[in-house]
């Protein structure tokens, strides 16, 4: 299959499920964008580059350095590094989409592609005229220094870390996207970036869940509850996740970041994500850490039970 909008080719198609092996190639994807995004980071830093953010980088063009390229490294690794990037990101302007270029406010006029179903302060989101898929248009800010959301962590009163919802990075974002995939989320791809900085992102179709829903009970597998005395955070249900041998903190799972797929079962659609600080300065959340890394079901203490505390 070949999406309409960037030509290339795709794995999601209005309602349809990706197979295992699909569902394969799309976390390969998912981690070879961020390799290549660390990768252009460090070539940029090699050649003495300022960038006060990572969306400097994001919207580098192919031929961003190539009368420099001429000199020689570092300028060839920064080049080749560019060309890497914008293989697993496109560059694509918003009126390839069907948004009228002259307009002030692109996503708010009407469009014969694409009809919005829903949005919020993060992203605005579509559904194709033509099969159903959803695109969602993360929508940059402050002069592009952030997108999306990701947590902050901080030394709290009632628990030991406090963690709240912040504007994040590019990289963040991208990070956040395989965080859904490697729960089992809906499917997505990372579409292109425009060259005002929206991030678009394609989904499959699925069916809402009544708003305020309780979805407690129905979280994704791998989730893992955090002790209070460890932990306070500003969204809904907040858990522990597993992923590339990193612990992450992954909340916000409310009803209406969850869908049900064509297959009837549950599947996430957003969240907000971040990495567990490494350094927490506290043996107690260490030495949990590492039981539940292998045992989800290990007690906060390693010996005793935890109803007892």
């Amino acid at each position: 299959m070949q999406d309409p909008f960037s030509g290339f080719p795709t794995s999601i198609q209005g309602r349809q499920l990706p197979g295992s092996s699909e569902r394969s190639r799309l976390q390969h994807d998912h981690e070879r964008r961020l390799e290549t995004l660390d990768r252009l980071g460090a070539a940029a830093r090699e050649c003495g580059l300022r960038t006060d953010s990572d969306g400097d980088l994001v919207l580098l063009a192919e031929d961003e350095v190539s009368l420099l390229e001429a000199a020689g490294p570092p300028w060839t690794d920064l080049g080749d590094a560019i060309r890497a990037f914008r293989a697993c990101l496109p560059l694509i302007p918003l009126d390839r989409f069907g948004f009228p270029a002259e307009s002030e406010n692109p996503l708010e006029e009407p469009n014969a592609l694409l009809r919005r179903i829903g949005g919020g302060v993060e992203a605005w989101a579509f559904a194709s005229e033509s099969d159903g898929s959803v695109y969602k248009f993360y929508i940059p800010r402050e002069e592009r220094t952030h997108i999306g959301s990701t947590f902050g962590f901080r030394r709290g009163e009632e628990a030991w870390f406090t963690a709240e919802a912040r504007l994040g990075s590019y990289r963040e974002l991208l990070e956040k996207l395989l965080v859904i995939h490697a729960l089992g989320g809906m499917a997505c791809e990372v579409v292109a970036v425009t060259p005002e900085g929206i991030l678009v992102a394609k989904q499959v179709l699925g069916d809402p869940l009544p708003q305020g829903d309780d979805v407690s009970q129905l979280l994704p597998a791998g989730l893992i509850e955090i002790p209070s005395r460890f932990l306070r955070a500003n969204r809904d249900h907040p858990r522990l996740f597993w992923m590339r041998d990193r612990a992450w903190l992954v909340g916000d799972l409310h009803a209406r970041n969850f869908v049900r797929g064509s297959d009837r079962g549950l599947h996430v659609i957003d969240l907000v994500a971040a990495p567990w600080p490494l350094e927490s300065g506290n043996s107690l959340i260490t030495d949990w850490l590492a039981r539940v890394q292998g045992d989800p079901h290990a007690s906060l203490l390693k010996e005793g039970n935890d109803d007892e505390l």
